[in-house]
């Protein structure tokens, strides 16, 4: 099975995480993403490279390279966790597409070994990529940040057109499910007006029936000094428990989707 040798650069592997898919999920975080999202509370996953990053007061490298049957090693340790909660493997980053042969090949073979699988991800590359991967998928992730492409791309970097024409052919494409997550960043789109815009977006999508909205958090903020970079949102705070709630009723209100705060 040559899929098995198949190298790529992670920077993380997370076990026992109850977000970012369904049930107790091992997380595999990926090097390199396409944007640049102001709010990012990973930035050591944007560059691809391996970097050095200052972690409580000491030198850390970020970034190692290692292949798919490295990796499932892991994942398979935490099997009967999977098979009692219904979870599995879920692919983060970055941009999981940004190594879509190293993506593709780590899905691969976690569907051969009858885990389940998910990908958090932009949908930022062309739809020939992003097909490549869905035989292998069982829940498709997507962040969908803004419906307004100027202002999307003042915030990270690129417009959305690329992105919204991939969440409907996701859509459309069978047995893959697909989930709208929507990361809630004050001045950027946490207004009624703008979530609504989302989620009316995300009820036009075929088969979706749920959306997540992601407060805002500043977790990683302290990792742009680590990096020794400016983090450019220093005086956003979190969104108030209220105002969640707020915008989830908005949902709520304007379609049939589940909306669920965090996860």
């Amino acid at each position: 099975m040559d899929y098995l040798q198949t190298k790529g650069r992670i920077f993380d592997i997370q076990r026992y995480s109850i977000h970012d898919g369904t049930g107790i999920r091992t997380i595999c975080f990926l090097k390199g993403c396409v944007l640049r999202c102001k709010w990012c509370c990973n930035p050591e996953s944007q560059e691809y490279a391996v970097q050095e990053m200052t972690v409580r007061g000491k030198k850390k490298i970020i970034g190692r390279d290692v292949t798919v049957a490295e990796v499932m090693e892991t994942v398979e340790k935490d099997r009967p966790y999977y098979n009692r909660s219904g979870g599995g493997l879920t692919l983060s980053g970055g941009e999981s597409l940004c190594q879509p042969d190293f993506a593709r090949d780590l899905l691969h073979a976690a569907k051969s070994a009858g885990i389940n699988t998910a990908m958090e991800s932009m949908g930022c590359a062309g739809w020939e990529t992003v097909e490549r991967l869905l035989p292998y998928l069982d829940h498709y992730l997507l962040d969908i940040k803004h419906m307004d492409s100027a202002k999307h791309k003042e915030f990270t970097g690129k417009g959305n057109e690329l992105m919204l024409e991939n969440a409907k052919k996701i859509a459309a494409f069978r047995g893959v499910r697909l989930s709208i997550r929507v990361p809630v960043i004050p001045t950027f789109n946490d207004t009624p007006e703008e979530i609504r815009a989302i989620a009316a977006f995300a009820q036009r999508l075929p088969g979706v029936e749920d959306i997540y909205l992601l407060p805002y958090h500043r977790l990683g903020q302290d990792k742009y000094e680590g990096l020794g970079r400016k983090y450019e949102l220093p005086d956003i705070l979190p969104p108030e428990p209220a105002h969640m709630e707020l915008l989830k009723g908005v949902v709520e209100s304007n379609t049939s989707l589940r909306c669920q705060i965090g996860g």
